[in-house]
């Protein structure tokens, strides 16, 4: 047999969770029992190319070190669901007009049968458009929104995954579009990851930063390696199977919008049933094809389920 190849993104248990759950996690409180675990996986082979022709049985899943059985396999869901949220604190004054673009962009590559929300957050999170089909522009409240305030983006991440979460059938994620900076959030980036990860809502972050602060840049500083773009935030989005676009001009605004919506049409959605074991568990997802590289959650907590309130 081949060797199984494992995803290194996969391999990180997300720091700050315990076996009792998301510690200090003030968001959401969660009812029933989970009986299945979904996961969304993303594979690629060396070249990075997407890898469409896999089946179950290519797959294995470790649940906290242990294979378990893929009780369900689906890659043709019918469409995407995709939650918009948009950092609108004060110091996203001047970048917000780049946030707004890069969200058309996105929105451009949605199909009628596709589903977007649109949310904005400082300190509080707000719904502008709820989950609807046909959305291909953004509502018109957005053009008057004025940046102001502090930034929770780690709580806004959270409470939009609670609400992403309830879409079901179809390819779910958050799109954030954000300076990366955060003031005031109770939650740190691990706490964040944990909610996202538990309702496996994959986020993605479009980084609306200026050339010099953009660590892919050739005119980057040493303080932009050390930014929360680069990483505490990168690593928020790696744990729940996401990624960070640094997009500091308009053609990679257009191209990041692009790569989120060609991932989320080349996902599989593998299911398998929860362990009985409460609290935190990490997952692991491989495939069997040698040099196939696979992205997805980092994890779930066993014993709690669906947001009931936030």
């Amino acid at each position: 047999m081949r060797a199984l190849i494992v995803s290194t993104a996969l391999l990180l248990m997300a720091p700050g969770l315990s076996g009792a759950g998301v510690r200090g996690q003030a968001v959401a409180t969660f009812r029933s029992s989970v009986d299945l675990v979904r996961v969304a996986a993303i594979v690629r082979d060396s070249r990075g190319r997407f890898v469409q022709d896999l089946t179950a049985r290519d797959f294995e899943v470790l649940d906290d070190g242990r294979p378990r059985p893929i009780a369900d396999f689906q890659r043709d869901l019918p469409g995407v669901s995709v939650a918009l949220l948009f950092d609108v604190s004060g110091s996203m004054e001047g970048r917000l007009p780049h946030a707004r673009e890069a969200a058309g962009h996105l929105m451009n590559w949605l199909e009628e049968r596709d589903e977007a929300a649109v949310f904005t957050f400082d300190t509080r999170l707000n719904e502008l458009a709820s989950f609807t089909t046909g959305l291909r522009v953004l509502p018109e409240s957005m053009a008057r929104v004025t940046p102001f305030g502090e930034t929770s983006l780690h709580d806004a991440i959270a409470q939009t995954a609670s609400r992403a979460g309830r879409r079901e059938g179809l390819r779910r994620a958050i799109v954030v579009f954000t300076d990366g900076l955060d003031t005031s959030s109770r939650l740190k980036p691990s706490e964040a990851s944990g909610i996202a990860s538990q309702v496996d809502v994959p986020v993605y972050v479009v980084g609306i930063v200026r050339s010099i602060d953009n660590p892919e840049g050739e005119t980057t500083t040493k303080s932009a390696e050390r930014a929360a773009l680069a990483g505490s935030i990168a690593s928020l989005a790696a744990w729940t199977g996401g990624h960070v676009f640094l997009a500091s001009t308009a053609s990679q605004r257009s191209l990041a919008a692009r790569r989120i919506i060609d991932e989320l049409r080349h996902q599989y959605l593998i299911a398998i049933e929860a362990s009985g074991g409460s609290g935190w568990h990490p997952l692991e997802v491989r495939v069997r094809q040698k040099d196939l590289v696979v992205r997805a959650r980092s994890g779930y907590i066993a014993g709690q389920s669906r947001p009931s309130s936030e």
